[in-house]
C-alpha cells in the first residue's frame, strides 16, 4: 500500500499585545487564540511559570492532550479489531519537562494513565495487551523524542440492573 500524505493547518493569534508590544518581557501577555476552519477557538497561553493565564490551555497541556486522544483513538480502532467491546474509556495524562539555564528544555516522558471499561471479564486480558499495539500506531506518539508509557487499568462494566 503507497503511503499517503494528511494535511492540516491552525492558527495561532497573539492576543496579548496590551499597547506596549514586545517592548520588555514583563509588558506584554502571553494570551493568543489557537483557531481552525469550523471548529471553537481555543484560548492559549504560556504556563504560569512562564508569565501565562492559568484559565488558559498552555502549548505543555496541549501536547499531553494531543498523545492522551491519539492513543484512546488508536487504542478504540484496535479495540474493534479485536473484537473488545469497549464502553468507557478516561485517562490522565502526566508529563515531566525540564527546563535549562540557557531558556531551553523539554518534556523528558509522558505517561498516560487510561482507565478502559469493558463490556466482558472475558476480554479483560486482551483489552490490557491492546495498549501496547495502540502505542506503536498512534501518529503523535510516533513524533515525539520522548518516551510515552502507559498504565493501563481495565474495568469491567457493571451490567446488574440498577449496579
Amino acid at each position: 500500500m503507497a503511503e499517503k500524505q494528511h494535511h492540516f493547518e491552525v492558527r495561532v493569534r497573539w492576543t496579548g499585545n496590551t499597547g506596549s508590544g514586545t517592548t520588555g518581557y514583563r509588558s506584554y501577555e502571553r494570551s493568543h487564540e489557537v483557531e481552525a476552519a469550523g471548529k471553537p477557538t481555543l484560548p492559549g497561553s504560556a504556563d504560569v511559570a512562564f508569565r501565562g493565564d492559568a484559565s488558559r490551555w498552555n502549548p505543555e497541556e496541549l501536547l499531553m492532550a494531543a498523545l492522551s486522544q491519539c492513543h484512546m483513538l488508536s487504542y478504540l480502532a484496535v479495540a474493534v479489531a479485536a473484537k473488545v467491546n469497549v464502553v468507557d474509556y478516561t485517562d490522565t495524562a502526566t508529563g515531566t519537562m525540564v527546563t535549562r539555564l540557557d531558556g531551553s528544555g523539554e518534556f523528558t516522558e509522558v505517561t498516560l494513565h487510561p482507565v478502559v471499561t469493558v463490556a466482558a471479564a472475558e476480554s479483560v486480558d486482551t483489552a490490557e495487551r491492546l495498549h501496547e499495539r495502540a502505542s506503536e500506531l498512534c501518529f503523535i506518539a510516533r513524533s515525539v523524542n520522548f518516551p510515552v508509557r502507559h498504565e493501563p487499568v481495565i474495568r469491567v462494566a457493571d451490567t446488574r440492573v440498577g449496579g
